[in-house]
């Protein structure tokens, strides 16, 4: 009688658990390359997938493409769906972080960003990875984190989840830890990934973790990628040459009742900085459901912003109370600007709103033929925007109608233009800074700076400019001065590795940057030399994100990677405070008056900071 109640048991457990299955894990194919060789090795690893018997599904962990353009995309899902077994999919850095679309294109193409599914009782979760159109920390964004509550809280306890994702579960996302916190709850078996392109065994916090390697041939003759089996008691990862052959096991993961109730203090975000200049707090505090990568406008009492899912959400100034919300279904990167009782911003959903300031109600609404992720600037009645249709557009701010178009642009616009010297001057993801007649529209010259490589385009700074010459910095961690009437280079150094963030003293004496590690230097402005005036040391280590210095009533403000905003004086080169907010990048702030500045973080924190 006891040996068929034993066996009973056995039976029920292995009616959950007790079936073998196998999935492929296919990671950073890269889809884009020059070569077509991406494209290449991405077709062998499906026809071999295709081949073989007794594979359940396909996961692809981030990365799918090299820069997230819609042609990769749509040429990586053409692929893709050639397989003949489910597949679920997720983004990666590549996908989301030069995306002309603001990821919105993904998740058109694919229909998600992120996914759950259940298979033989396991549920497996996957979400998305940024950083979404700004350099920055890894990131699962903020609606990821949410939506996984939400599925958290609709499973049991002791329900085995495998995690997928595309960044390792460490400090190679900002918010590391509001994952492993929230897996450590449940009965999380393992995590997989990619990113690192090679196959590495992990523990996440005591959370078992496997990188798998990319599916590029890197020195091989072939690609690969790696094939999961899972047995009642442990999982098997092994790396399959496509059409070649399968390696034995490199790693092996025990399965069954996990436990990870805390036996070690792990590494968390240090927020001792507060602390230490007490003289800086937030006077309310605003957490939104989706991630915030644009700088909030103030006018008439509130403070307005828009978010990566696509909502703009007004806050009254005094209390953080939302006052107002529109929802535009697709995610804005623009920083709104205000023109009399409108406010205007570009959306991922190809279009230019004008919402009324008061209540959110549309205005007017004026169509691009693709994304629009940069951020518009009004003078004298006209809206000046990039989108990512190869455009760049005035409109009457009044109606929105379109006053000229300048076309001919190889990649999206997705920062603010300067308006200097009856120029406007912008850059794009195309390897070129231009400028055009703001009247008519016409082009009076373009500038690159001698790479072939779009990753060193002059894309997300904000230009700057006095007497006639324009400043600005790139990812190739130089300094460029051009004359702004020409074109012509006059100067360029890369004395100090200042990237993509820049700012301006009130008197247009100094050009401000920030470097890679630590320090924010100033340089002379100035038509025939690069002269270095000072360097300070912040302490904020490495940095990296293009969040703009601002200069107002004598103090720099800026904001880093780990979301700490500075006040410095420039003049005695010395910290007035610092105060840290979450652990993402902190925005270009915008500064009110001498004693007080929003902020809005990648997360989706939003704050008004007394000072």
């Amino acid at each position: 009688m006891k040996k068929l109640l034993a066996l009973l048991l056995v039976m029920q457990i292995g009616g959950v658990y007790g079936q073998n299955f196998k999935f492929a894990f296919v990671t950073d194919t890269h889809i884009g390359s020059p070569s077509g060789a991406a494209e290449e090795d991405l077709e062998k690893t499906i026809t071999d997938i295709n081949g073989q018997e007794g594979l359940d599904f396909v996961l692809l962990t981030g990365d799918i493409t090299e820069m997230g353009t819609d042609e990769e995309i749509a040429r990586a899902k053409e692929i893709i769906d050639k397989l003949k077994i489910p597949y679920y999919v997720i983004p990666g850095n590549h996908d989301t972080g030069w995306s002309e679309s603001g990821g919105v294109s993904f998740i058109k193409a694919f229909g998600y960003d992120k996914f759950v599914f259940e298979h033989e009782g396991y549920k497996f979760i996957g979400t998305a990875s940024g950083p979404y159109v700004r350099m920055s920390d890894g990131h699962i964004p903020r609606d990821a984190v949410v939506w996984m509550d939400s599925v958290l809280a609709a499973t049991p306890k002791d329900q085995r989840i495998i995690n997928v994702n595309h960044y390792p579960l460490d400090n190679s996302l900002d918010n590391w830890f509001e994952l492993t916190e929230r897996l450590k709850k449940y009965n999380t078996q393992f995590s997989i990934c990619g990113h690192g392109h090679r196959n590495k065994p992990y523990d996440f916090e005591g959370i078992p973790g496997a990188m798998g390697r990319s599916n590029l041939r890197a020195k091989d003759a072939v690609g690969g990628y790696n094939i999961v089996t899972i047995s009642p008691d442990t999982a098997y990862f092994a790396e399959r040459t496509s059409g070649l052959k399968t390696d034995a096991p490199w790693r092996k993961i025990a399965l069954g009742a996990k436990d990870y109730a805390a036996k070690e203090n792990y590494e968390r975000p240090d927020f001792s900085i507060n602390e230490k200049y007490d003289q800086v707090s937030a006077k309310w505090s605003y957490h939104a459901d989706a991630n915030v990568i644009s700088t909030p406008l103030v006018a008439k009492g509130k403070v307005i912003f828009g978010n990566s899912v696509g909502k703009v959400e007004a806050l009254s100034i005094e209390t953080g109370r939302l006052e107002w919300s529109y929802d535009t279904g697709a995610g804005i990167f623009s920083s709104p600007v205000r023109y009399h009782d409108l406010v205007i911003f570009g959306t991922g959903d190809g279009n230019i709103y004008a919402l009324n300031l008061t209540d959110g109600e549309l205005e007017w609404k004026t169509p691009a033929s693709a994304a629009v992720l940069g951020s518009p600037i009004v003078e004298d009645g006209k809206v000046y925007i990039g989108a990512s249709d190869g455009k760049f557009r005035a409109l009457d701010a009044k109606d929105g109608k379109v006053l000229w178009v300048f076309g001919g642009l190889e990649g999206p616009v997705v920062s603010k233009p300067l308006i200097y010297q009856g120029k406007v001057i912008f850059g794009a993801w195309d390897r070129h800074l231009y400028a055009v007649d703001r009247a008519s529209g016409k082009l009076a010259w373009k500038w690159d700076n001698g790479s072939a490589n779009r990753m060193y385009s002059p894309a997300m700074c904000v230009p700057v400019a006095h007497e006639g010459v324009v400043y600005i910095v790139a990812p190739d961690r130089y300094i460029t001065a051009l004359d702004a009437a020409s074109g012509e280079e006059l100067w360029r150094s890369n004395e100090a590795t200042v990237r993509e963030s820049i700012g301006i003293s009130s008197d247009g004496k100094w050009v401000y940057g920030k470097t890679m590690n630590d320090e924010v230097v100033a340089f002379e402005t100035g038509r025939d030399a690069a002269n270095l005036a000072w360097r300070m040391d912040c302490g904020f280590g490495y940095e990296h994100v293009p969040s703009m210095l601002i200069e107002n009533g004598g103090a720099v403000y800026f904001g880093t990677k780990n979301s700490t905003v500075y006040s410095i004086d420039p003049q005695t080169r010395t910290i007035h405070w610092a105060h840290k907010i979450d652990n993402s990048m902190a925005n270009t702030v915008n500064v009110i008056d001498e004693h007080s500045l929003v902020v809005a973080t990648m997360d989706g924190k939003v704050e008004l900071l007394e000072f």
